[in-house]
Formats: C-alpha cells, sequence, structure tokens
C-alpha cells in the first residue's frame, strides 16, 4: 500500500470516529448533552468539546499548523488553566458553538492530513523525550484518542436514553427480534457475574 492510499486509510477511520461521536448528541435536549453521568463528570457535549480541543492542538500547533480558532478554556498562561475545563460546557457556551468548534477543528485537522506526508515532523512540548513525532503518529494517536471519546459517548447516551448503535444506518447491535432481548441478556450477564463470584469464594 501506497504512503497516500495508507493515509487515506488513515484518514477514513478518524472521520468515522467524530461522526459516531458528534451523532450522539442528536434528539436530545440541552439538560441531556450536558449532565454529569460519572463521579468524574463524564458528559456528552464535554466529551466533544474535548476531543475538538486535543484535535486543534495535535493536528495544528504540533504539526507546525496552528489554526488560530480561540479556545479560551485554554488561556496563554498555564498558571492560569481551570482544571477539566475542555470537558464540561458551562450554559453560557452553547451546543452550536461547540458543535461549529468541532466542524472548524476537523476542516483544519483534515487540510493538515491533506497537505502533509505521513512522515512529516512535528514536536508535541508536553511529551517530553517523546517529542518529535510525525504526522502518521499522530494521525493514529488523535483517531484513538476519538474513538476512546466515543466509546464513552456510546456508554453515556444508553444511560440517558437507551439508545446504541455507531451511527444512525448502521446500529452494530446484534440481537434477536424478540422484545426483550436485552431483558433477557442482561439477566444472564448478571447471573454469570454473581457465579463467578461464588465460585471465587470457595
Amino acid at each position: 500500500m501506497s504512503d497516500s492510499a495508507h493515509k487515506d486509510v488513515l484518514h477514513r477511520y478518524l472521520k468515522s470516529a467524530r461522526e459516531a461521536l458528534l451523532w450522539k448528541l442528536d434528539g436530545l435536549d440541552e439538560y441531556a448533552v450536558r449532565r454529569p453521568m460519572t463521579r468524574t463528570g463524564t458528559n456528552l457535549l464535554g466529551l466533544v468539546k474535548h476531543v475538538a480541543s486535543v484535535t486543534d492542538g495535535y493536528l495544528g500547533a504540533v504539526m507546525g499548523r496552528p489554526s488560530g480558532i480561540e479556545l479560551p478554556w485554554f488561556p496563554e498562561d498555564p498558571a492560569d488553566e481551570e482544571p477539566n475545563a475542555d470537558l464540561w460546557v458551562p450554559a453560557d457556551q452553547s451546543r452550536e458553538l461547540i458543535i461549529d468548534l468541532h466542524h472548524r477543528v476537523a476542516a483544519h485537522a483534515d487540510a493538515t492530513i491533506e497537505a502533509l506526508d505521513l512522515d512529516a515532523v512535528g514536536h508535541v512540548p508536553w511529551w517530553g523525550d517523546r517529542g518529535e513525532v510525525t504526522l502518521q503518529q499522530i494521525l493514529v494517536h488523535v483517531t484513538t484518542e476519538t474513538n476512546r471519546h466515543a466509546g464513552h459517548a456510546d456508554i453515556i447516551r444508553e444511560l440517558i436514553d437507551g439508545a446504541v448503535g455507531h451511527r444512525p444506518e448502521v446500529d452494530n447491535m446484534w440481537a434477536d427480534d424478540s422484545e426483550d432481548y436485552w431483558v433477557r441478556h442482561s439477566e444472564r450477564v448478571e447471573a454469570a457475574a454473581r457465579a463467578a463470584q461464588e465460585a471465587a469464594g470457595r
């Protein structure tokens, strides 16, 4: 496979992961997309904000192509930065603002990917001695990061309203046609977990 074809494959996986993450917001009200669903505050719109923020850094400045997109939650002086500010969305930051940020960052990242060869060199200051990188490494890193958070979003969305699936036309869930399949499946999983615990305690 040529470098160009290899880059196309990596790029396609990144685009798919982005779409899967963003789709998890569809059909939900303002509270649902922002509400914390874990002890550490994980929420759907915050995941989109975080992935956009991370992508902007890695496929922007790291590769020598800063986007110029303003991310006010990342102040110029790191000492002024609020912990986890990119992982939640205050009421005065609209859903439209975050989704628009996602699209603008994605467009800039796509332009970076298209403009550079896979062996183009970048620098990640916060990686220390491992900071010299290639576009290929960063493309894999950002795709992995995006898919990781898309997986978080899968679980968060299911906890909110039971909706599951990879994207609208492909739910990626294997089940029979009975209405109570998932109830029965969960009961089997629960029974197996209890049986394993009992066996371990003998």
